[in-house]
């Protein structure tokens, strides 16, 4: 499948969600790599997403898997020095909210600092959990909805002062066997 022309920033985060959908489908079946049934998954869900049939499920549903998922790093796993770190930096306007709050270790999240959480990912050698990135998603399209923002065109915002950096949104995978869906 040819990659798709973003023309807004709707479209970049639901290729970028509806290619989440593959590797999280390839990576509960303990696949190598993408087959046909894990590319269907992207077509209908990217479809479905721009044409209003179909949504993005809720971040109340991470919330859920957050909470059963205990006290653990959610970049690295670890479970020590464990601190809260903002999904989206408050310097940048992150709120102060469970949703925008998941654990780090104190490592990871020194790392990270006011860094976009995309933006830092892309300096690490491995990809972050699928889990935090659904969330990052997620709560990137509640950001550009309540901002007026998801009918712009991504090189709109990229001068802008904004707790997202849209040109590190994900819109492509590493082989599922080199991805974990969280710690």
């Amino acid at each position: 499948m040819k990659k798709p022309k973003y023309t807004t920033v709707k479209e970049l985060i639901f290729w970028s969600y509806a290619n989440l959908a593959m590797a999280h489908s390839a990576v509960d079946r303990n696949q190598e790599k993408y087959n046909t049934f894990n590319y269907v998954i992207r077509a209908k869900l990217f479809k479905g997403l721009k044409e209003g049939t179909m949504k993005m499920r809720s971040i109340f549903d991470d919330e859920k898997i957050k909470l059963k998922s205990g006290q653990v790093c959610n970049y690295c796993g670890g479970t020590q020095n464990l601190a809260l770190d903002h999904i989206f930096p408050q310097k940048y306007g992150g709120l102060d909210t469970g949703e925008n709050l998941i654990f780090a270790c104190r490592s990871c999240n020194s790392s990270k600092g006011k860094k976009d959480l995309m933006q830092w990912m892309s300096t690490k050698e491995n990809f972050l959990p699928l889990m935090v990135i659904r969330r990052y998603l997620k709560l990137t399209y509640v950001f550009c909805d309540l901002n007026d923002y998801l009918d712009l065109s991504p090189e709109d915002l990229l001068e802008k002062e904004l707790p997202i950096k849209l040109q590190y949104i994900p819109t492509s995978f590493p082989k599922p066997v080199e991805l974990l869906l969280s710690h």
